[in-house]
């Protein structure tokens, strides 16, 4: 919230104040109080593990020859002399534990990995690939001759077109809403991946990012080997294209320490449509830290199907502007925390033209007792975004004792012809449905797998390709039979009942929607399924 500052400069014209009486000549008198609300972002102090990264990662790579890409790191350098590092007395940062980063020592990937250590296989050979490992581009993109003329995909530095280059230029570094994170990976970013569509051009055949994570270090290791990469997706008017991103461990890194710190800028132009895919699934000792901005030109339409369930803290950051009227946004998100995991989404979607219309749907299940989910939606609905229809929707599963779900859903509307709506639930299995399986002859631990596996299949379900909800539902497999392996009894804890709201299924529940408002409560099994179990 601005608050008003009073500072002795003279911010207008000064005003001098005379005496009406007939007396002795006094001085005049000048007023100096400024009214003028003060800035929302203020000069911050130095940090000195913030100063220190980011002189880490400028001695790590040479200057770049592009100036869009050189300006971009003299741009992040220079936010960070005053940024911190974030904290949980940051808004933004209340539930988000970022020590893991913070208590160890970052070791920026300065090379490319040797080619013979990349596990770059696809189980679908339909894809046009490009593969990104630690942050650099390899050269190998299969099936880029089936590409309709006028397309690109690979790297800025290598791109002979100065035409795509000048196009690109004014999207790489314009942006206004990032943070510390979008800092330093623009300060740290080797190169520049492109992903370009004329005007009118419809790409068939979607294109797959996979990054693979190679430089790690042992679990339990203070130092954590550091990929920034980048990427750029364009697609002029009237232009259509499907993108997947895929994050991986390489082949016996699985259990590993690394620091995956990535953005996506895509630009959606008039009548144009993409449809994007992110899979999450990284090591259970790693940090994922990914930022994803999304600029969408009038009648344009943007999608996004996400299932993360890899990565000790995961976080992702979802930007999504409206440059014009009639858009449509569907954003579909799917977290599972089966181990001693942080899943956060921070999602904004700010409309400023009017006829949007967007849908937002997060799921989250939290399989374990130190366990995190967070969500933060925000939707901004401005003036001049008259008849906006948008709807946002939150529901976490938690099945362990002590697990942690913070959800703050909210609103912020200004326009007032507008069709705005958000919900949150948190919850157990429900009693009923445990029960109506069970009458049925199903025993308890299929029925208890067989609705937690349900509860992420609508979000599963809507990603576009086999291969990716194939992936994606033996993950959740496995959890569920780890779960059905483990101890079936022992106590389970109370049901506590706030002083405000009813009791819930949450250890700790945050959730605010307009003006704000807490529940908290305990978990606990309900007396007839305790008997089952």
């Amino acid at each position: 919230m601005s608050a008003l500052a009073c500072t002795p400069v003279v911010l207008r014209t000064p005003t001098t104040v005379k005496s009406s009486f007939p007396c002795q000549p006094r001085p005049n008198y000048r007023t100096s109080v400024s009214l003028a609300a003060a800035p929302a972002t203020q000069i911050g102090f130095s940090d000195p593990f913030v100063l220190q990264l980011a002189e880490t990662l400028e001695d790590s790579l040479s200057p770049s020859p592009l100036t869009s890409i050189q300006n971009l790191r003299d741009a992040s350098s220079e936010s960070l002399l005053s940024t911190p590092w974030p904290s949980r007395r940051d808004e933004a940062f209340r539930f988000t534990d970022t020590s893991l980063i913070r208590q160890s020592q970052i070791l920026p990937v300065t090379q490319p990995p040797h080619v013979g250590k990349l596990a770059i296989g696809s189980e679908d050979t339909n894809f046009s690939h490009l593969f990104i490992a630690d942050g650099f581009l390899t050269n190998s993109i299969p099936n880029a001759s089936s590409l309709p003329d006028g397309v690109f995909i690979g790297s800025l530095l290598s791109d002979s077109s100065l035409g795509i280059r000048d196009k690109l230029s004014s999207f790489i570094s314009d942006f206004q809403w990032g943070d510390m994170f979008w800092s330093l990976n623009g300060l740290g970013a080797p190169d520049v991946a492109v992903i370009y569509v004329p005007a009118g051009v419809r790409v068939e055949t979607p294109i797959h990012l996979k990054y693979i994570s190679v430089e790690a270090r042992e679990s339990g290791s203070k130092v954590l080997p550091l990929s920034n990469p980048r990427v750029v997706v364009v697609v002029e008017d009237g232009g259509e294209i499907g993108i997947i991103e895929e994050f991986v461990s390489s082949e016996g890194n699985e259990n590993k320490c690394y620091w995956t710190n990535s953005v996506l800028e895509v630009v959606i132009g008039k009548g144009a449509q993409v449809k994007h895919s992110y899979v999450q699934n990284q090591s259970f000792n790693s940090a994922h830290i990914k930022w994803t901005s999304v600029k969408q030109e009038s009648t344009s339409r943007y999608e996004l199907v996400e299932a993360s369930s890899g990565g000790k803290l995961s976080r992702h950051n979802l930007h999504i502007q409206q440059l014009g009227p009639d858009t449509e946004t569907e954003v579909s998100t799917f977290h599972l925390s089966a181990g001693d995991q942080t899943q956060d989404l921070h999602s904004r979607l700010i409309f400023d033209h009017p006829r949007a219309y967007s849908r937002q749907l997060h799921k989250c299940i939290i399989a374990h007792s130190s366990g995190q989910a967070v969500f933060d939606g925000n939707v901004r609905v401005n003036r001049y975004a008259q008849q906006t229809d948008a709807g946002q929707l939150t529901r976490s599963l938690l099945l362990e004792p002590r697990a942690t779900v913070n959800v703050k859903p909210n609103l912020q509307i200004i326009a007032d012809d507008v069709k705005c709506s958000h919900g949150a639930a948190i919850s157990d299995l429900e009693e009923a449905q445990l029960f109506y399986m069970r009458a049925r002859g199903v025993d308890l631990n299929t029925a208890r797998k067989s609705l937690v596996f349900s509860f992420g299949k609508e979000v599963v379900d809507r990603l576009p390709h086999s291969y990716l909800r194939k992936g994606v539902e033996k993950q959740v497999k496995e959890v569920l039979e780890r779960l059905a392996a483990g101890p079936t009894t022992g106590h389970r804890g109370r049901r506590k009942r706030s002083s405000r709201g009813s009791a819930s299924a949450a250890t700790r529940l945050n959730k605010e929607g307009g003006g704000g408002g807490e529940v908290g409560g305990q978990f606990a099994w309900p007396p007839k399924l305790r008997s089952f179990l």
